[in-house]
């Protein structure tokens, strides 16, 4: 079933632990069960099993449980091993899995959307079941009772969702781009603002209620870092990865973020710098360093006898300039670029080796991730892709 994989010593790098197989299907979302061998995983096979490290090194299936349709996403919480599966057919299932975690005993049955559920989440602390789905309602049930408590309409589907409960603030991301942030109430909520810096769908949200931060990640292959606690409206670009963003977690111990694409790449950032917002893209007819006309600038062009340029930007400063001005190119990693971008020829001067230091590490899983979670108290994380193959990893090397 799940093939052990003998560890090889290597310098700062992710250490691949073992690997789970046996899947017919893409296994949708998977959890490492904290202080536990064991790794829970639900199906778009329309499987729920819960896998247990046996002596041998390998993991087999101590709960082996077929449900009616796929399953879409799922919330374990394991204080009290409630275990919250979110269907196709738009219903969250509820089971409680025993303490030695070979029996699994159903509890409860939402009616909770009209569509395939894309995120449920638990929160112990409120005792609310929260949950978004393709109906494009973003609702809330009491897990006590099961009663709707309430329910918010969102103007795309919901593709992430966080909740902080000292402030009882839910931050919903959706295909849209944005992110919204609720006020949530026993039975109402009301909306406090929305931000909006993707150019594609939200794909990922991670909050770190320490630091009081909420990272997005997107389809267009970038992350945000909103500053929600400094009230600062600060906004942090992260670009890193060549693909769309698949997850994200926050190790808040180490200050690190770690994030996965859907072309196998992971990153693992230090966020315990002082980074810098990037700038926003200045407005102008022509080059802001040599003053030739941009081809839109008929009156230019025609009283300068000059043939209009294309417009570009520095990464660095934001002013409108041409390719002739700027045809260096540099990293800026305290900006979030880990990649080299364009950067106009005065910014190319002023940087410096010193501050071309990455800020970023990056490595390959060698498979297409759909999603990942990441286990603190180990320092394990888990992959999962779309070969329907679960990988563990040894994150000690890297995030310690």
């Amino acid at each position: 079933m799940a093939a052990e994989i003998q560890p090889q010593p290597q310098a700062r790098k992710p250490c691949l632990l073992s690997k789970i197989e046996a899947f017919q299907d893409v296994v949708s979302t998977a959890v490492i069960i904290p202080k536990e061998d064991g790794v829970i995983s639900v199906s778009e096979d329309r499987t729920i099993r819960v896998w247990l490290k046996r002596d041998s090194g390998q993991y087999w299936p101590s709960v082996y449980h077929t449900m009616p349709s796929s399953c879409s996403c799922m919330s374990f919480n394991p204080e009290t091993r409630r275990l919250s599966v979110g269907m196709d057919t738009g219903s969250i299932c509820e089971f409680i899995l025993s303490e030695d975690y070979n029996k699994m005993t159903p509890a409860r049955t939402y009616q909770a959307h009209q569509g395939k559920v894309t995120v449920v989440l638990f929160v112990l602390e409120m005792e609310w079941l929260l949950s978004t789905g393709q109906d494009k309602n973003f609702t809330w049930h009491c897990s006590e009772s099961g009663q709707q408590l309430g329910t918010y309409h969102t103007a795309a589907w919901v593709t992430g969702l966080q909740f902080d409960v000292e402030t009882r603030h839910a931050f919903v991301g959706d295909q849209s781009g944005q992110v919204t942030i609720l006020k949530l109430e026993q039975d109402n909520c009301s909306l406090v603002t929305t931000f909006k810096g993707h150019t594609g769908n939200v794909t990922a949200l991670c909050w770190d209620p320490v630091q009081r931060v909420l990272f997005s990640g997107s389809s267009d292959h970038s992350i945000i870092m909103w500053d929600i606690g400094g009230r600062k409206g600060t906004a942090i670009e992260l670009q890193g990865h060549n693909d769309r963003v698949q997850g994200l977690c926050y190790a808040s111990h180490t200050r690190q973020l770690i994030s996965c694409s859907s072309d196998g790449g992971i990153v693992i950032w230090n966020m315990d710098v002082t980074r810098q917002e990037t700038p926003e893209w200045l407005d102008s007819d022509s080059c802001q360093k040599c003053e030739q006309p941009f081809f839109w600038n008929f009156k230019q062009m025609w009283d300068s006898k000059k043939i209009g340029l294309r417009q570009h930007h520095c990464r660095k400063c934001g002013q409108a300039v041409c390719g002739k001005c700027s045809s260096k190119r540099s990293t800026i990693p305290l900006m979030g670029f880990e990649f080299e971008v364009r950067v106009c020829d005065s910014c190319h001067e002023s940087i410096t080796d010193e501050d071309r230091a990455p800020t970023a590490t990056f490595h390959d899983s060698k498979h297409s991730i759909v999603y990942l979670h990441y286990e603190p108290t180990a320092g394990s994380l888990l992959t999962s892709g779309t070969d329907k193959v679960i990988k563990l990893w040894d994150m000690t090397p890297v995030v310690s």
